[in-house]
This record gives structure tokens, sequence and C-alpha cells, in this order.
């Protein structure tokens, strides 16, 4: 079968192979086995390759932190899946043809999905709906900052927060993408800065904004720390930027601003397997409904992982580049 092996970590595109190795065989008791349909290629898979994400396994590696497949083979403990089933896979090293987990981390989704949308549901989606609901107990009318607001994760959260009649204020670099978010949702979309708190002010009536959710890190968090309300919940869930969180330390001494941080990881582990299938139910069927939807730009054979790689790290694209190891979907 074919796999994405890295011998070395550095330019993703010059480091990654499609290479032939071994099956992964047939499933123990508390096993199962899927065909890999489908996986994206994410900022957190380019890191691992590159060897600046904090997972820095044994080399080869492969990378991959999530796809769709469909089960051809279950061991005798497991019940919650059988063969034939859609599933994605909560473990990591999913660029390949197929895959053998236990069978916890196999989480079924309805038959008749979208596999292009459920190829990307195991990641985005529960990082936008957990970062609503872990943190601060938000009522409708409640306000919730974010930046990096066009990107999959910020997308998905105003679709989410404008279903529990939550307002947003987001934040971007372009101006032009005002109409698209707004068409999602948005009710403020409003260009970063240094004086972004105070035209965040303007804009919502001096609205008590609870949270913020960051993803740039540096200065960034600082601004948008800037705009919440005292005694609000700013959670950094990522840092394009590279740089640590920059923020005036008045924010936690005289207005009691918590900062703290989101991994899906923790968020999940803090529940059952049956919690965590729920979870991903209510997210497949309203993928199911057409309420969630990421753009999709190209769709590559896995032999051509190199070309795949280096597209999705241009600017310019419409959507996630996808992966099908096994044929075109």
């Amino acid at each position: 079968m074919k796999q994405v092996l890295i011998d070395r970590y550095g330019t993703p595109w010059e480091v990654a192979r499609c290479a032939e190795v071994p099956d992964v065989g047939a499933p123990g008791p508390d096993e199962v086995v899927f065909d890999v349909l489908a996986f994206p290629i994410n900022p957190a898979d380019m890191w691992f390759c590159k060897g600046s994400y904090r997972l820095k396994p044994p080399l080869p590696a492969t990378p991959g932190a999530e796809c769709v497949g469909r089960v051809i083979a279950v061991g005798a403990a497991v019940h919650h899946v059988k063969k034939g089933d859609l599933v994605i896979n909560l473990q990591r090293e999913n660029w390949a043809q197929r895959r053998r987990v236990k069978g916890d981390d196999a989480i079924p989704l309805p038959a008749g999905i979208d596999l292009r949308q459920a190829a990307m549901v195991r990641i985005n989606p529960p990082t936008a709906q957990l970062m609503l609901s872990d943190f601060v107990d938000l009522k409708a009318g409640d306000w919730v900052i974010q930046n990096v607001a066009n990107s999959a994760v910020g997308r998905l959260l105003i679709v989410l927060a404008k279903q529990r009649g939550l307002h947003t204020v987001n934040v971007v670099r372009r101006a032009d993408l005002a109409d698209e978010l707004k068409a999602l949702g948005a009710d403020i979309v409003i260009v970063d800065g240094d004086d972004l708190a105070a035209r965040v002010a303007v804009v919502t009536g001096d609205a008590a904004i609870r949270l913020g959710v960051e993803a740039i890190g540096g200065a960034a968090t600082g601004r948008i720390v800037d705009c919440v309300a005292t005694g609000a919940t700013v959670v950094h869930y990522g840092s394009m930027s590279g740089e640590d969180p920059k923020v005036a330390r008045s924010n936690f001494i005289y207005r009691g601003v918590h900062l703290t941080g989101f991994m899906l990881g923790r968020g999940l582990a803090k529940r059952s397997p049956g919690k965590i299938r729920e979870i991903y139910a209510d997210l497949a069927a309203q993928v199911m409904a057409g309420k969630l939807h990421a753009p999709v730009d190209t769709v590559y054979p896995i032999e051509k992982i190199k070309e795949a790689l280096a597209h999705a790290d241009k600017g310019g694209r419409n959507g996630k580049i996808l992966v099908a190891p096994n044929s075109a979907i």
C-alpha cells in the first residue's frame, strides 16, 4: 500500500514522499481497519513536515492529523461501527491508503455525507464549537471577537455563533472579505490595526465582549485582549506569527482578563467516547444539512503529494487542498 513518509524535516514538498509499505493487516479484537478516502493538508501538517510542530516523532514518520475512511474490517469487540461505515480517525499518521486503529478512535459518520466535507470534520468544526462552549457561559445576545476570521475555523465559528444567537466581531487583514463573511452571519467585520480596540468599541456601541478567540500570537493577541471586557476570557489556539502572545500586564492586574489556550485533544480528552461521538454526530448532521461547509480548491492523488503540498503553501487558493489516496472523490 502507499503511505506518505518524511525522512527528514524541512520544506514539506521536498521532504515528503509517497512510499510503498506493507499492508496494515487484520484488526485485533478491539481494532478497526479502514481505507482512507480523503485527507486535507492543514497548517499543522505543514509544520509537522518542517519540524516546527509540537510533535516530532522518530523518522521516518507519516503526517496527517485527519481523514475520512470506509471500514473494511472490524474486530469482535467493536460494536459502534461495522464494515462499510464511513469514519473519521482521532489518531494521526493518516496520510496513507489504509489505517488500523483502536475502535474508540474510529468515529462513525452518516452514510451519504459529502466525502470532501467529511475529510475536514475531525478538527476545525469541533475546535470552533468547543471554543464557544468550554470557556465562557455565553447567552444569546453576547458578543465574541476573533481574529483570522476568514480561516476555516473562523468561518465555522461565525456560523456556529449565529446559530446560538451570539454576535461576532471578526478581525481580518483585508477589507474585501467583509461581504463574504457577512454572508455567513458575521455581525461586524473589521480590519486589524493598532487602534483596533477603539474602533471595536465604536462599532459595537461599547458592548461588553465576554470571549475573544485568537490565532496569530505576538502583538495581535494583545490587540484582541484590549478589545474584551473586564473579566473576559481570551482563548489562544494558534500562532500564525510564530510569536508568543504579547499582552500588557495591566489587562491581567487591573481588568482581570483571563488568557488561556485551546488544543482539541485536551478538549476531547475531558469527554467520554460516547460524548465524543455525539459531538461529531451533531457536526456531521449540520454538514449533511448544508449548515457547515468548507471550500475545497483541488484534490490530488497520493502519488502527487509533493505537488499537493506545494499548492497548499500558496496564497490565493479558494479552499483546502485534499488528497484522495485510493480513488478520485
